[in-house]
C-alpha cells in the first residue's frame, strides 16, 4: 500500500527558509498526485501545495503563492516543499498526502504521512 514519510520541519526565524521532504513508497501507478496541508491552532485545514504525478501541474494555496515552491524527484519517489520568507503564521504541523483525485481535492486524498511540525519563530 501507499505510505508517506515526511521530514524535515523545524524551528526556523521569520524570513528564512525550510524544505520539507515526502518520500512515497508503495505506488502501483505513476498516477498519484501529492499534496502538503497544514493544521495550525485558531486555523481551518489548509491545502497549501499539491503536484500531480502525470504531468507534474502544480497548486498553491493563496497564502503561499510566491513564498513555497512544490517540485518532485521522480528517481526518489519523492516530493518537496520549499519554504521560503517564512512567517509566525506559517507554523503549523505539515502533512504529506496523496491520492488518485485532482489537486482541487487534495483535501480528502486517502493517504496521509505522520506529519511534521514547522515553527516560525524568533
Amino acid at each position: 500500500q501507499l505510505q508517506l514519510v515526511e521530514s524535515g520541519g523545524g524551528l526556523v526565524q521569520p524570513g528564512g527558509s525550510l524544505r520539507l521532504s515526502c518520500a512515497a513508497s508503495g505506488f502501483t501507478s505513476d498516477y498519484y498526485a501529492i499534496g502538503w496541508v497544514r493544521q495550525a491552532p485558531g486555523k481551518e485545514r489548509e491545502g497549501v501545495s499539491c503536484i500531480t504525478s502525470s504531468d507534474g501541474s502544480t497548486y498553491y494555496a493563496d497564502s503561499v503563492k510566491g513564498r513555497f515552491t512544490i517540485s518532485r524527484d521522480n528517481a526518489k519517489k519523492t516530493v518537496y516543499l520549499e519554504m521560503n520568507s517564512l512567517k509566525p503564521e506559517d507554523t503549523a504541523v505539515y502533512y504529506c498526502t496523496a491520492g488518485q483525485r485532482g489537486c482541487h481535492q487534495q483535501l480528502d486524498f486517502g493517504t496521509w504521512g505522520q506529519g511534521t511540525q514547522v515553527t516560525v519563530s524568533s
